[in-house]
């Protein structure tokens, strides 16, 4: 029996939608291409051109369109990833931001354009901590950086 994911992000790329996916798959662990299915004669992608890909990343299962230009990405939607420790933070941002760009506060926006949120559960632990005044100090250090440096949190933290 297929367990199937009751809603499931759907990316729209140019034309890009098969090495998107392929890239994806390559930057996160549990990860693999589940399907891919081709325009037939009828479809405003050429006949047997890649129509969509089915992936999942960590798990999560995700589709992606080669729908045209029409539609791009933007900020108003992004993906945030949770981080053990620093190693990981270091290793998706770089892989992810590789020809694309580096944000504000760990976002990084890949090279199709779409945004991720490289999160170090550290920092959701200190932002939710009951000393405010420390949690404040946390929250001003992430807001100066690019790439979150769990450290420098943790110094923030001890004021």
């Amino acid at each position: 029996m297929q367990i199937t994911q009751k809603i499931k992000p759907f990316l729209w790329y140019d034309g890009q939608a098969e090495e998107a996916a392929a890239h994806y798959v390559s930057v996160f662990d549990d990860s693999r291409i589940v399907g891919v299915q081709h325009y037939g004669e009828v479809g405003p992608g050429a006949p047997g051109s890649v129509m969509t890909v089915e992936f999942t990343l960590a798990g999560q299962r995700f589709v992606a369109l080669n729908g045209g230009p029409e539609f791009t990405f933007t900020e108003a939607v992004s993906f945030s990833v949770d981080c053990a420790d620093q190693e990981e933070v270091d290793r998706l941002s770089e892989r992810l931001s590789e020809g694309g760009e580096e944000g504000p506060c760990g976002w990084v926006k890949d090279k199709y354009g779409l945004s991720w949120q490289i999160t170090p559960r550290r920092l959701i632990e200190l932002l939710a901590d009951p000393d405010r005044a420390a949690a404040n100090r946390v929250m001003q250090a992430m807001l100066g950086m690019h790439k979150i440096d769990i450290q420098g949190l943790e110094d923030a933290y001890r004021g």
